[in-house]
């Protein structure tokens, strides 16, 4: 049950685990510059897996079969949503423009929850869609008619996400969210290093920083990110929950912006702008709720 008498404390650890996934981005981009993508994801999410699993033990030997199928389905979906994700920071020339567009599975789940399960999405869903797609056009279309190759790994990254939100609804309720977390990272390490292996040609040494980034993205955007974000959640309503993680594109344009000098034109913002505003719509319920619990503090 979750524990609502700690309502600043949750805002604050949900707010870090948003600004540590966005710096999972940095992390990751200054990684790629000395490793190759699959090889990096694939090390990062073994070793963030390895850690989960220590804590999560007890969780994962009480599983079932059935929890376990459910679990590594969902591990499956988030190995290619990973590798998908990494491929389209491989190729990417700004961050902040990525992570709206990574960002639009949140918009796209009910979309995917009519075409695969029959289910009838709310109305806002038929606002909140169009708005997105007309912000990812701004984007693509900042220099005339030519959709980047990055553009379009974050863009199927996303509709994986969106199948991924709708399956954790259904398949694994009844896994504790710290075993299925673990299962979930530690797939992405098991099945993407043999595909590494095979397609891509591994560097004889790696630089002592490329090292440090890789650690950094291991321990602190995956592994503190996971424990902080559920520890977050269990004092908070689900509701309240999900509407300080949609904050993450925007931390990563932030950070990006003053690490990398990353520089958005109207068009972009503009974009950026409709993006956010179809993530707001898309959960509009989650919005009342909110602003509801705080009036009535």
């Amino acid at each position: 049950m979750s524990d609502t008498r700690h309502p600043l404390k949750a805002d604050l650890l949900l707010l870090l685990a948003t600004f540590a996934a966005a710096a999972g981005w940095i992390f990751s981009k200054e990684a790629l510059a000395g490793l190759p993508p699959l090889l990096f994801i694939g090390i990062r999410f073994l070793l963030a897996g390895v850690v989960l699993a220590a804590f999560s033990w007890t969780q994962l030997r009480a599983m079932n079969r059935a929890n376990w199928r459910g679990a590594l389905l969902i591990g499956l979906l988030f190995a290619l949503a990973m590798g998908l994700w990494v491929s389209g920071l491989e190729h990417a020339h700004h961050l902040g423009e990525g992570a709206f567009i990574a960002s639009l599975g949140i918009v796209l789940v009910p979309l995917v929850a009519r075409l695969f399960f029959g289910d009838r999405p709310p109305r806002i869903a038929w606002v909140s869609m169009p708005l997105a797609l007309a912000g990812f056009a701004c984007l693509s279309l900042e220099h005339g008619f030519r959709f980047e190759p990055g553009q379009w790994f974050f863009l199927a990254a996303a509709l994986v996400f969106a199948l991924l939100i709708n399956l954790n609804g259904r398949v694994v309720r009844s896994v504790p969210p710290l075993a299925l977390s673990t299962v979930q990272v530690m797939m992405v390490g098991i099945l993407l290093l043999p595909l590494s292996a095979l397609l891509e040609t591994w560097p004889e040494a790696v630089s002592i920083p490329v090292l440090g980034w890789l650690l950094a993205s291991a321990l602190l955007a995956t592994t503190l990110r996971f424990f902080v974000q559920l520890y977050g959640q269990s004092l908070t309503t689900p509701s309240h929950a999900a509407l300080i993680l949609m904050l993450e594109p925007m931390w990563t344009a932030m950070i990006a912006a003053w690490w990398f000098g990353e520089r958005m034109s109207q068009l972009q913002l503009f974009g950026c702008g409709l993006i956010f505003s179809a993530l707001v719509l898309s959960r509009w319920r989650v919005v009342v709720d909110v602003l509801k619990a705080v009036v009535g503090r």
